[in-house]
């Protein structure tokens, strides 16, 4: 056990320490801007008044219970920090049972004197000490800074708590699945239907759903105002619950087998005829899993569409910093909201072309593209297969959350919305191919990192942009990412070619570079 937990910790000491420190910078800055942006007693008030009367407001974090800076910094968070927590331990899991069980060094330890359950807990104590850690920084930070200790502690604790239930999440989900993909997708799909009736409750007033939540249960906690850790209970006792499935499901499976029973596909297809169609067949689930998150997102929030109005009866302070950021030139709230909807659909598609270029590198360190480059396929042809599939995916998602985000709109706010939302949308898609394009150039240039730096190059283009950077206080950083130079033509903008120009052309760039360097570089 004590190898096994100190290879585990070797080998995410860079990895979890990128997504703790993310954590920590972030708690940490949204306090800053808070207390930057509201100085005063009265303001605090004034907006705690704003978010207690709107729902999007309270969907986005939860009711503000006091007006102090802790209480409005844990409410900005959104339950980001939850959510980032919860996906590191989530991925550390699998990422050390699952992925090592598909990949045969699993299979390769046990045949010495380990347990069979050993790989299961040496990765649930790497995820359970990273949580932890992440809180417990999180908390000594936010105390350093001036905020009070016990609202302090209570939001570490959450923060930890998050950690700890999607740690046993992905251990289930380790046991079900047969693939480290599928496992992924299953605790990621939890992760998002936790996000969505955390949500939902808190943007009804339904706080039954908030409690049927994971996530809301960190939530419940109510930092710096209530500190209530009784919720937390809630946590521990569903850990323990799934921890105790995950043993029991360990049991009963064979080594490198899932509990989901797998359909095998067939030996052989007609549409399996060049490096397009093989592309196209393994990476089809992955963009309809994507498709159906992106229509059920573009749905939920244009569905909230119809309380954008509402925001014109907002104190003149806290409107006006609205619409000088989304508004446009038509500086109309509806407008506004339907831009922050587009924002929300460009900046999470963009993740898309990453995942779907970082499968090239699967193939490449699982063996399965040396196989197939054995035939008279070039690698430039295999590669560019996958980089179109990419890209083609990227222009579907965005054609698709624009169309059901103006439908939806159309239908909850009784005027057509679809010819100015659509076209928002898909004016984004030469930004989200740059980001897919900082990924092949990974793959191809510095395949070892591809993983980690496309990932980071994701979440920096994310956490600066146009959409989270000015609610932590990087509005001015956002000019170094590609999304910053779309128009906003929903609110009348005027759209210049000259922009997307200069991104689709270091895209090309990007892209021959990687090809380039991937034809004469060893596989492997």
């Amino acid at each position: 056990m004590t190898v096994l937990l100190g290879l585990a910790a070797r080998r995410e000491r860079l990895r979890s320490a990128v997504w703790i420190l993310a954590v920590v910078m972030l708690g940490a800055g949204l306090v800053s801007y808070v207390d930057g942006y509201f100085p005063t007693q009265e303001t605090l008030r004034t907006y705690a008044r704003v978010i207690s009367g709107n729902p999007i407001f309270l969907g986005l974090g939860g009711p503000v219970a006091e007006p102090s800076v802790g209480a409005m910094a844990a409410w900005r968070s959104g339950g980001l920090l939850f959510l980032l927590t919860a996906w590191m331990a989530l991925t550390i899991v699998i990422r050390h049972t699952r992925g090592e069980e598909e990949s045969g060094r699993q299979e390769l330890m046990l045949s010495g004197v380990i347990g069979r359950t050993a790989p299961l807990t040496a990765a649930l104590v790497t995820a359970a000490v990273a949580a932890l850690v992440a809180g417990a920084l999180t908390a000594g930070v936010l105390v350093a800074i001036g905020l009070e200790a016990a609202g302090s502690f209570a939001y570490g604790a959450a923060i930890t708590a998050a950690g700890w239930v999607f740690a046993a999440i992905g251990a289930v989900t380790s046991q079900l699945a047969r693939t480290t993909r599928t496992a992924t997708t299953l605790g990621l799909l939890a992760l998002g239907g936790s996000y969505a009736l955390r949500y939902l409750g808190d943007a009804s007033g339904a706080t039954w759903l908030t409690w049927l939540s994971p996530l809301g249960w960190s939530h419940l906690v109510r930092a710096y105002a209530a500190d209530r850790w009784w919720p937390l209970i809630v946590s521990l006792v569903a850990t323990g619950v799934l921890l105790a499935l995950a043993y029991a499901l360990s049991a009963r499976r064979d080594l490198d087998a899932g509990l989901l029973p797998v359909r095998p596909g067939p030996a052989a297809g007609p549409y399996l005829r060049g490096p397009f169609s093989l592309a196209w067949r393994l990476q089809r689930g992955l963009l309809a899993r994507w498709a159906a998150g992106v229509a059920a997102a573009a749905a939920l929030f244009a569905g909230l569409s119809g309380v954008a109005p509402r925001l014109a009866e907002q104190p003149g302070r806290v409107l006006d910093a609205f619409l000088q950021r989304y508004g446009g030139p038509s500086g109309d709230p509806v407008d506004a909201y339907l831009w922050i909807i587009v924002l929300l659909l460009a900046y999470t598609v963009a993740l898309y072309p990453v995942l779907a270029t970082l499968r090239l590198r699967h193939e490449e360190s699982s063996g399965h593209a040396e196989a197939l480059l054995s035939t008279a396929v070039s690698r430039l042809r295999w590669a560019a297969a996958h980089l179109a599939v990419a890209a083609l995916g990227t222009l579907a998602l965005l054609a698709l959350g624009g169309f059901v985000t103006g439908l939806i709109c159309s239908l909850v706010m009784g005027e057509p919305a679809v010819g100015r939302v659509l076209p928002a949308a898909l004016e984004h898609v030469p930004a989200a191919w740059l980001v897919g394009a900082f990924a092949a150039f990974a793959v191809g240039v510095l395949p070892r990192v591809s993983v980690a730096l496309s990932w980071a190059v994701w979440g920096a283009v994310t956490v600066v942009g146009d959409l989270v950077g000015p609610l932590i206080g990087l509005w001015g950083w956002s000019r170094v990412e590609p999304f910053h130079y779309t128009p906003n033509t929903v609110s009348g903008e005027p759209f210049t070619a000259a922009p997307a120009t200069v991104i689709l052309a270091l895209t090309a760039l990007l892209v021959a570079t990687a090809l380039i360097r991937l034809r004469d570089r060893d596989l492997g």
